[in-house]
């Protein structure tokens, strides 16, 4: 690969890195232009994770912020728009601030957090001590600010708004306040139990420096979730909410078809474009298609060093997916029936809470429960519309293969876990595995298969289907430690799904999974049977020096399951 190439911008979130460290940029400087012609006093950009929040909100303080460093915008969209260019850069004082380490697993500490944020900020203007503008009370305050002296809760609860007048003082400008992942101190606290104190932080927090602030130009916040004004955003009523539902200011967040080719072109990898749209593409923001710049950008980057790279999950890898598993273990059959339509690839129409509290999720009441959970799921990019919403009902879909990646793991944790719970029955079912006793094997795998998530027979190409029972037969063999168990392992001359070594018994298991299209168990049977023959794919077995060796077919449809067996 031309090592004269661009570098790719893998976690960074500094615009100026794009220009000083020769990053590779899709230009999303049209935003500013935009944002301008349409905001209100205080706008939300609410937008899953992993899809530009941050770096926006940073392109944003190098535009607006005084000092601004006008070459950083050359040759960039904005850079045309000469009047709005004149007009607002590097006009105004800017506090920009990033909640997202705003954590700890006790208040106090996220209290503490959220104070050396300010703290660190208000040092960004220690030259303020010098301002012929502000009084001595003024600076002696700013001392407090920039020293972290928020022992009294009302302190930090002003400290915004009290930044934001000394800087409008020294000034003489109205101050704009950007502030990313806004709702991420919500969410930790709601983990970690103290949520009620960390919604009065925020709340008194927020609303001063928001609402009725005399100094405040406009202000510009992020986060994943769009939290109920009333627990958080009271009384503001110059509030302008975007939402991954609405159509302004949609393509700025995330990378569109043309930008994800022109990307994979320059690196010399445009062949690769059709993995590209199946693993990361398929989010549908206001009218506007998107890929997970995440993942684009991550995956490009492997494809630069090698253009036959297998695909990665690497969003998945970023997030904490709990979401996915709350919901799981909150399924009632109906739920189960929709997950199984979702990871078929239907829809499923649910209704949608626009805004939402963590308290929400813990309500009593089951129904209300799943459809904060179902609206979670929404905001949070882990489901998108499949089409236009009409109203609060919204047709949702799994947006590509990355996250139906996602859902099937789960599924696979959560059977296993369930399953292995019931003891008995488990060691009953792996003892019949070891010992050849198909039919006992076949009772049992069907069992567990009715209490458990299926894949329907839908337009899913029929390899995926397979890998999903695969993954589920494969999880309980694993669960028994003492086994030694391998998936798609080289043996014979192919690669066998599952081989099982026993090796205290010196027993091994080589076991085929074929999925039963239209219940077509007999066909789905002889050609598991078949494949182990024609591939040996009990030779590596019998190298190992397995004296017992059983052969399994497994044909699955559904939640049905049939086997067949062959002792060697």
């Amino acid at each position: 690969m031309d090592g004269r190439k661009k570098m790719l911008p893998i976690g960074v979130e500094f615009f100026g890195d794009f220009k000083w460290n020769d990053y590779y940029y899709v230009d999303k400087t049209a935003f500013i232009a935009e944002f301008l012609r349409t905001k209100g006093v205080v706008n939300l950009f609410t937008r899953p994770r992993r899809f530009g929040k941050s770096l926006n909100i940073n392109m944003f303080k190098s535009f607006f912020e005084v000092g601004a460093d006008a070459s950083l915008f050359d040759g960039l969209d904005i850079s045309r728009e000469t009047e709005i260019c004149e007009r607002y850069m590097g006009k105004y004082p800017v506090i920009s601030l990033s909640l997202k380490d705003v954590e700890g697993g006790e208040f106090e500490t996220a209290y503490d957090c959220l104070g050396m944020m300010i703290s660190a900020e208000a040092s960004r203007f220690d030259f303020l001590e010098e301002s012929d503008r502000l009084s001595k009370a003024d600076k002696i305050k700013l001392q407090q600010l920039i020293m972290g002296d928020f022992e009294k809760p009302a302190f930090l609860y002003g400290s915004l708004k009290l930044l934001s007048g000394l800087l409008g003082r020294h000034y003489g400008r109205r101050v704009v306040i950007l502030i990313d992942e806004y709702d991420v101190p919500l969410d930790k606290a709601y983990q970690n139990g103290y949520y009620e104190q960390m919604i009065r932080l925020i709340r008194s927090f927020l609303s001063q420096a928001l609402k009725t602030n005399e100094n405040l130009e406009f202000a510009v916040l992020t986060g994943c979730l769009r939290i109920a004004r009333e627990s958080i955003f009271t009384g503001l009523n110059n509030f302008k909410v975007h939402s991954i539902s609405d159509e302004q200011c949609a393509e700025y967040f995330g990378f569109t078809d043309s930008e994800v080719k022109e990307m994979l072109r320059y690196y010399g990898v445009e062949d690769r474009f059709p993995d590209m749209k199946e693993w990361y593409d398929g989010y549908h923001f206001g009218d506007v298609d998107v890929y997970c710049p995440w993942d684009v950008i991550n995956q490009c980057d492997l494809l630069r060093v090698s253009k036959d790279a297998e695909m990665r999950p690497h969003w998945e890898n970023s997030s904490s997916n709990a979401i996915v598993k709350d919901i799981l273990e909150d399924a009632t059959d109906v739920t189960k029936a929709e997950i199984e339509a979702l990871i078929s690839g239907e829809a499923v129409e649910k209704e949608i809470i626009p805004e939402l509290t963590y308290t929400d999720l813990d309500n009593e009441d089951a129904g209300v429960r799943q459809t904060y959970l179902w609206s979670v799921l929404y905001s949070t990019g882990y489901l998108t519309d499949a089409k236009k919403p009409e109203g609060r009902i919204h047709r949702l879909v799994i947006p590509n293969k990355e996250i139906r990646k996602i859902y099937e793991d789960r599924i696979r944790s959560w059977f296993r876990v369930k399953v292995t719970s019931d003891t008995k029955r488990w060691e009953r079912f792996c003892a019949a595995v070891k010992s050849g006793d198909a039919e006992t094997v076949q009772e049992l795998f069907n069992a567990f298969l009715s209490e458990s998530i299926s894949i329907r027979d839908t337009a899913v190409r029929k390899d995926k289907k397979e890998n999903f029972f695969h993954g589920l037969f494969l999880g309980l063999l694993r669960a028994e430690g003492s086994w030694l168990v391998k998936s798609n392992a080289e043996s014979g001359t192919g690669y066998s799904d599952i081989l099982l070594i026993v090796p205290r018994e010196r027993t091994g298991c080589v076991i085929e999974v074929k999925y039963a299209e239209n219940g077509a168990f007999d066909t789905a049977i002889r050609e598991a049977m078949e494949q182990i023959e024609t591939h040996e794919y009990t030779a590596f077995l019998r190298q190992e020096g397995m004296e017992v060796i059983h052969k399994y077919g497994l044909a699955c449809y559904r939640k049905t399951c049939r086997v067949a067996y062959e002792k060697e």
